[in-house]
């Protein structure tokens, strides 16, 4: 695979086979849809672990003990990266849709989904401060990516 430049106004393309190209913005969505799934079973897997299968399969109607720490850390991390999620639809699918996306968007989804890769096992280790820094990149990515959309 190799990027192509882009023209301006356009969306930065990643070639994926002989002919064939795609919106770099529209792979990091997919992607993105794959680590809320690595999200969501990583967090189901611990809360499993704790209140058993039964619960799991159950109605999950009973009041429960709090999560371990882990387990705990896993949910926010899910609820953090749910925050964001809809930011990034919105930015990144706003710049194709609109014909706003170039190299900077591309980078600026690339920064917000890397970082939001590396947040979720730094968060699970409950490492506090660098957890903060890496959400505080991610944002920056976001920015990047939704600021063509503000462009009269």
């Amino acid at each position: 695979m190799a990027w192509i430049d882009s023209l301006p106004g356009r969306s930065s393309n990643l070639i994926l086979s002989k002919g064939d190209a795609m919106n770099s913005e529209l792979l990091i969505l997919a992607l993105a849809a794959v680590l809320l799934m690595v999200h969501i079973f990583a967090a189901a897997h611990l809360k499993t672990k704790q209140y058993g299968v039964d619960w799991n399969m159950g109605a999950r109607d009973d009041v429960l003990a709090p999560l371990d720490p882990g387990a705990g850390r896993l949910v926010r991390a899910q609820s953090n990266y749910l925050e964001t999620l809809p930011i990034a639809v919105i930015a990144l699918l706003g710049v194709v849709v609109s014909g706003r996306g170039d190299l900077w968007t591309a980078i600026g989804g690339w920064i917000w989904l890397g970082a939001r890769l590396v947040y979720l096992p730094v968060y699970a280790a409950g490492i506090p401060k660098v957890r903060t820094l890496i959400f505080l990149t991610s944002l920056v990515g976001l920015g990047m990516a939704i600021w063509p959309l503000f462009r009269l």
